[in-house]
C-alpha cells in the first residue's frame, strides 16, 4: 500500500512528506511505546501514535521506517514536524482514534500478507492497537 492511500483511508492530513506519497508500506503498528516499535517491528510499516516527541521519529529512523501518523486529532509542534522532514519522514494526522485507524488499514489489506510485520506480540489485538 502506498503512503498516499493511508492518508485516504484515514481522512489524515499530509504535514510533511509530500513527496514520500507514493512510497510503499507494508505494515502497521499502533503504539504510545517506542520499546514496543523497536522490538517487534520486522518490516517497512507505518507508526500509529499519539505520542508526542522527537523520539517517536528517532525510532522510525532506527526501524527504517519513513511514515508516522499521529492519531486522536494530535498536531506534533513545529521541531517534530521541521526534524522529521529534514530526515525524509512523511507525517500524517488523523483525527481518528489508534484502534479505529489501525483496523481501518487492516480492513484495507496492509499487513495481511505477513503479520510479522506488525508490532503486535502474538496476544494482542489488530497490529498492537490501543483502544483511543
Amino acid at each position: 500500500m502506498k503512503i498516499k492511500q493511508v492518508a485516504e483511508i484515514l481522512n489524515a492530513n499530509v504535514l510533511t512528506g509530500s513527496d514520500l506519497l507514493e512510497h510503499e508500506v507494508n505494515s502497521a503498528c499502533g503504539s504510545d511505546m517506542m520499546s514496543d516499535v523497536l522490538a517487534y517491528v520486522k518490516d517497512q510499516g507505518v507508526l500509529l501514535t499519539g505520542l508526542m516527541n522527537v523520539q517517536v521519529i528517532r525510532t522510525l529512523l532506527m526501524m527504517d521506517m519513513n511514515c508516522v501518523v499521529f492519531v486522536r486529532g494530535k498536531i506534533p509542534p513545529a521541531g517534530i514536524i521541521d526534524f522529521a522532514e529534514e530526515n525524509g519522514v512523511a507525517v500524517l494526522q488523523t483525527d481518528l482514534p489508534m484502534f479505529e485507524s489501525c483496523g481501518r488499514l487492516y480492513a484495507a489489506g496492509l499487513g495481511r500478507a505477513d503479520d510479522t510485520g506488525s508490532c503486535s506480540d502474538p496476544g494482542e489485538g489488530v497490529n498492537g492497537a490501543e483502544n483511543g
